[in-house]
């Protein structure tokens, strides 16, 4: 899911109180399992490799961007570190308290898709002021080709706001495995290459950051998940 900002949003030291939202730290033993599981499963069906593990800070406020062309990159993108992840979900799936519980322990939110702009930016604030790691893919819907177009700056956005790292991600093989429009996936290799993080830009004296100043660190995320992309395509030999 994307997190937009919009022009009426102001420079990134605008205030908002973050949503109502507790955010789950713990390696709860559903986590440890579902983790292991898709573990598995990107090892054995995908033969998903890593290059530059490493570079994903241990602690601290982390947003994951990666590049975005198949469903099942959720998925693979949980191979860059060991970590705990949390993602958005719709909030109609927390219409059912257990399930809504279940959600919670495996690193989901909830996002209301009537604002889901400001109310995803509340919640994922959340997140990382608890120190946590977000998967946020900037290029917010799967899309298709070689090139990586304009991206949304909620990234951006919400590491001048809390301070977070950005790290991209480029993944090649994933298209093969599962094109959008298709149900199953099927196995093939894939590759994750981790770029060098993305340092939040500094606050002003007045404690805000510019827009101008979100603008580049956009612009810089989307020069490297575009070659973070190409290099990981080229060690799959498909994308």
């Amino acid at each position: 899911m994307a997190v937009n900002t919009s022009s009426d949003a102001g420079d990134a030291g605008t205030d908002f109180s973050p949503g109502e939202v507790d955010v789950d730290t713990r390696f709860t033993p559903i986590y440890r399992v579902l983790r292991l599981g898709v573990r598995g499963l990107n090892r054995l069906l995908f033969r998903a490799t890593v290059e530059g593990a490493a570079l994903v800070p241990a602690e601290g406020p982390v947003i994951i961007a990666p590049i975005h062309r198949s469903f099942i990159d959720f998925f693979v993108v949980s191979e860059v570190t060991r970590r705990k992840l949390h993602y958005m979900a719709k909030d109609s799936l927390w219409k059912r308290p257990r399930f809504g519980r279940f959600l919670l322990s495996i690193g989901a939110f909830p996002v209301h898709r009537e604002s889901a702009d400001r109310e995803a930016l509340r919640r994922a604030q959340n997140v990382l002021e608890a120190g946590e790691v977000l998967i946020l893919f900037p290029e917010g819907s799967r899309r298709s080709g070689e090139t990586v177009g304009e991206l949304h700056e909620g990234a951006a956005f919400l590491a001048a706001r809390t301070g977070a790292t950005i790290v991209p991600v480029g993944i090649g093989g994933t298209v093969s495995v599962m094109p959008k429009g298709t149900r199953y996936p099927r196995p093939s290799k894939v590759h994750l290459i981790v770029g060098e993080p993305l340092v939040a830009p500094a606050r002003s004296a007045s404690g805000r950051v510019p827009r101008s100043q979100v603008h580049q660190l956009t612009e810089d995320l989307r020069a490297s998940i575009q070659d973070l992309y190409q290099r990981a395509v080229a060690t799959t030999g498909h994308p």
